[in-house]
């Protein structure tokens, strides 16, 4: 018989098509939004020639499709760092200290992951689910018996903090100068700033005191769960190992095996983030942590991790699998976005939330909208493209601080990643589990998190 979770299981997978599908079917709902409340004028014709314009220059705009880009190295080059031998000796050494129970395993997966993820999101993502497949592992090997499942689900939790961290599409993107002008414009809107900086964001007060109390609630709730839970035990075997050429290198090919190759890149490119860093005019407001910037310091730290180009590529073709769905689901929301601004339904749309909200209630509704959203648009920065320019512009209208309105996005889109199985996806790949079993977990998280998000936003 089916318990709760279940139920609550195959009524998602009953609601919720593939995320392709998703993005097509909310394509055709803008559009008609678009045509009927939108302020284009002329015949059907005309209005429907006109969308379909707006959609296509959506589709390909340049800057969205170089933030694509951005988007598909930071997951796969996180991935190819969690991949390395360097990560993969400290979850070894990791995993042997936390898998004497499940609530120790619970507790300290979570804590960690958590921490990952909030310094980059594919890192954390991949990080989290090997940490949570070791743990499995090394407590089948020692005849412990643990609910791996549980554990599965804490080695997910780093991408319910990922939003409001160093990688978060919304922060990093708003902190490149021109971006926010870029993202409205046409739209009539003045006054918008040129950047906002990652010190009034990430690093504001308000974020910093809000992720350490989601660090610590998700943690101890996970211990909690870890004390409550029946044991589950399971082996997994196999996993990524980039190993070595089975031939000799011989010529040229030694160059791929050089490890002095692999440091000399890598300390180019590290030393070229940090030169960006201390060399920036506003260092001091971390104006130089842009997309660019972070996948610079990437590049160099895999090169180094993984200590040979050979090693390197065998990461990439492991970790590029996974940013598939940004490839093909980014473009299709850029073109919502082309038909929510070229139509005028943008700032149809930010007059009625203008309406509806006052400095107190539009953080949260920003925040409870940009939860329900994510369960559609499974992905910060195609979200960012869709709700970005509504969320700028409504504030910018209230005269409300930009900073806390960005966050409280961030906080909607990251909450109901623990509801939307899209981004499991790698990490139940990884650890042999299904999104049936992580569910349960998952949803006790959100709803941990979600209470100290609200509270937050009331608060602050």
């Amino acid at each position: 018989m089916k318990g709760p979770a279940d139920r609550f299981v195959d009524a998602l997978r009953l609601l919720l098509p593939a995320p392709l599908t998703i993005a097509l079917l909310l394509t055709a709902v803008a559009f008609a939004m678009a045509f009927f409340w939108g302020t284009l004028d002329g015949s059907a014709i005309e209005r429907s020639v006109a969308l379909l314009d707006a959609w296509e220059k959506g589709l390909w705009n340049q800057p969205l499709m170089a933030f694509a880009v951005q988007a598909m190295l930071m997951l796969a080059l996180g991935h190819m760092l969690a991949l390395s031998k360097p990560v993969g000796s400290l979850m070894d050494r990791l995993a042997s200290r936390f898998s004497h129970s499940t609530a120790q395993a619970a507790f300290w997966v979570s804590l960690i992951t958590m921490a990952t993820g909030w310094l980059n999101w594919g890192f954390g993502l991949i990080f989290g689910a090997i940490l949570a497949r070791k743990v499995g592992d090394m407590a089948a090997r020692r005849g412990v018996a643990i609910n791996y499942p549980l554990v599965g689900a804490a080695g997910y939790s780093g991408m319910l903090v990922w939003h409001g961290g160093f990688s978060g599409s919304a922060t990093i993107k708003a902190a490149e100068p021109g971006h926010l002008q870029a993202l409205l414009a046409g739209s009539g809107v003045e006054g918008i700033p040129n950047q906002i900086l990652p010190a009034t964001t990430v690093f504001s007060t308000m974020n910093l005191v809000v992720t350490a109390v989601v660090f610590a609630s998700v943690a101890l709730f996970m211990g909690w769960m870890g004390k409550r839970a029946g044991t589950l035990p399971m082996r997994i075997d196999g996993g990524f190992d980039p190993g070595s050429t089975a031939e000799q290198p011989v010529g040229a090919e030694r160059l791929d095996h050089s490890r002095w190759m692999a440091y000399l890149t890598g300390a180019v490119f590290v030393g070229m983030a940090v030169y960006r860093a201390v060399s920036h005019p506003n260092a001091s407001g971390l104006g130089f942590m842009t997309p660019d910037w972070i996948n610079l310091l990437l590049f160099g730290l895999c090169f180094i991790a993984h200590g040979s180009i050979y090693r390197f590529l065998m990461a990439l073709t492991e970790a590029i699998g996974g940013t598939a769905g940004i490839l093909i689901q980014f473009p299709l929301y850029f073109g919502i976005m082309g038909l929510i601004t070229g139509s005028g339904l943008g700032k149809v749309l930010s007059l009625w939330l203008i309406g509806q909200s006052n400095e107190v209630t539009y953080p949260l509704f920003t925040f409870f909208s940009s939860g329900l959203l994510n369960v559609f648009v499974p992905s910060g920065g195609g979200q960012w493209a869709i709700q970005g320019p509504l969320i700028v512009q409504a504030a910018l209208e209230l005269n409300l601080p930009l900073e806390k309105a960005i966050l409280a996005m961030a906080y909607g889109d990251q909450l109901t990643n623990m509801l939307q199985p899209f981004w499991a996806l790698p990490l139940l790949g990884i650890t042999r589990l299904n999104a049936r079993s992580i569910a349960p977990y998952t949803v006790g998280m959100m709803l941990v998190a979600g209470l100290v998000f609200g509270l937050a936003l009331l608060v602050f």
